[in-house]
């Protein structure tokens, strides 16, 4: 069976050729032929031979299958479940399968699902995969919204501004990298505008309307991948069929592009310097501040106060000590160097990134026809195919981590380090950096940055700490303030 299935995708040879072919050798000679330049493609991709097998799953009825499948997806099963019960029905971590939106805002919905560790990082391999234009899955959000331009997260490392807008983001947080932490400490919020452009918000013309305004805009955008817990007859239609349109959010997006226009002035002469148009700089920084940013941080942040007040008081107690002990020994001051010394509350942040990351969509369109992998089985992917990684599974691949399901805070410590390389909240492994070269995200350590000093700056405060979580909002319960 494996053979056959080789010898389907057994490269073309001219006419001649093949005729040549066919009057010297058996037909045995022919599919061995055939099987082995397939069997070398394996080897080559892996390194090693795992059984070939077709990618399971199917598309179902066009129209009808990607409208069913985002049904099972949003209401009738939810996400998880949605790849859960395919995976189990399968019996395997790569299929085939249906991502909303579908009709009649996504043209193709199709992709091959990937869902363990192994599998998972082809996604960040810009040799293999296209990120033309995938940012946001199987649809684009109209340009409308950013200006008229393709900002930076919807180009491939290939185009020739992806180089140029990414070192202007790279120049951007290395110019301001020493007021980040001054900021934070003096805030415990989100002082995104003070620490990267020495400017409040509160004090321009944009007021105090920037998070509301920046909240509707990026509803236009993943409106069509998200829920807002309306009744399905109500918000699918609504939400997840047709587009917004453009122009309802163009008055306020102008506020939004007249702060950093002004406010990033500074940042804006280094992209002219750099070839790149005024305007274009300006929209991609507000892309990264208020999408990439703003967006992801507002998710995170949450997440991390959840599982670590799930921690309870044992860790609790560990992570003040920790962190109080770092800080003295600073001087009293909290430093990169002293936040190195707390291993602990670098693990509890990089199991937060694990369990429940803030990007958990990816997606790549093959180059070329290639072969993946899960642990038990090769596949062949066709030119031009959809993939999509659902991160949440990956990162709780139980071949990789034990207890993958729970929440242990010192799960990198020591050589637990040894593991980050499975954590891919970035759109890249932890262990790797962001380059001109790759779709990493530019502000990666930034965010970590960010996530450790609310860890930090929560233990410096208070000993231990609750909350409740609700649909769309955590709550604190209860709050120890420090008692050494």
């Amino acid at each position: 069976m494996n053979i056959l299935m080789a010898s389907v995708t057994c490269v073309p040879m001219p006419y001649q050729q093949v005729k040549s072919s066919l009057k010297r050798k058996p037909w045995k000679q022919r599919l061995r032929r055939c099987y082995n330049i397939n069997m070398a493609r394996v080897k080559e991709e892996s390194g090693r031979q795992l059984p070939m097998r077709e990618i399971p799953g199917d598309y179902g009825v066009p129209f009808i299958g990607p409208i069913k499948d985002r049904l099972d997806y949003f209401y009738n099963q939810g996400r998880d479940n949605y790849f859960k019960s395919r995976q189990q029905n399968y019996n395997s971590t790569v299929f085939r399968a249906n991502m909303p939106p579908g009709p009649f805002i996504a043209s193709n919905p199709n992709v091959i699902v990937l869902l363990d560790a192994k599998s998972f990082p082809v996604l960040f391999d810009v040799s293999k995969v296209e990120k033309r234009d995938v940012f946001t899955g199987t649809y684009m959000p109209s340009t409308q919204l950013t200006g008229g331009y393709r900002v930076l997260s919807y180009l491939d490392p290939s185009e020739p501004k992806h180089e140029k807008l990414k070192r202007l983001l790279f120049f951007l947080l290395k110019s301001r990298s020493a007021h980040v932490i001054p900021e934070f400490h003096s805030a415990l919020q989100l002082p995104l505008s003070r620490a990267l452009y020495a400017t409040n918000p509160s004090d321009t013309k944009l007021g105090t309307d920037g998070p509301g305004i920046i909240q509707a805009w990026l509803l236009f955008q993943i409106g069509p991948i998200t829920s807002l817990g309306l009744p399905k007859f109500l918000e699918d239609p609504i939400l997840h069929t047709f587009r917004f349109p453009s122009f309802l959010i163009k008055k306020d997006y102008q506020r939004l592009y007249d702060f950093f226009y002004v406010s990033g002035a500074s940042v804006l002469d280094e992209a002219v310097r750099s070839g790149i148009p005024r305007a274009e700089a300006c929209h991609n920084l507000l892309f990264a501040t208020c999408f990439n940013s703003f967006g992801g941080i507002k998710i995170f942040f949450p997440t991390i106060l959840k599982w670590v007040a799930r921690a309870g008081a044992e860790v609790h107690a560990r992570l003040a000590e920790e962190v109080r002990a770092a800080v003295k020994s600073s001087g009293g001051k909290v430093t990169m160097a002293a936040m190195e010394m707390m291993p602990l509350m670098k693990s509890v942040v990089y199991e937060a990134f694990r369990i429940e990351p803030p990007v958990p969509l990816q997606y790549g369109k093959a180059k070329r026809d290639l072969v993946i992998e899960s642990h038990e089985n090769s596949f062949l992917v066709k030119e031009g195919e959809m993939l999509f990684g659902y991160q949440p599974f990956a990162t709780k691949d139980p071949k990789i981590f034990e207890n993958p399901e729970e929440f242990v805070a010192d799960r990198f410590v020591g050589e637990g380090e040894k593991l980050l390389k499975y954590v891919f909240w970035s759109n890249g492994p932890e262990t790797e950096e962001p380059t001109l070269g790759n779709k990493q995200c530019a502000g990666k350590d930034f965010v970590v940055l960010f996530s450790r000093l609310l860890v930090v700056e929560l233990f410096l405060r208070y000993d231990s700490f609750n909350v409740e979580v609700g649909t769309s909002a955590l709550t604190f319960t209860s709050l120890k303030k420090a008692s050494f």
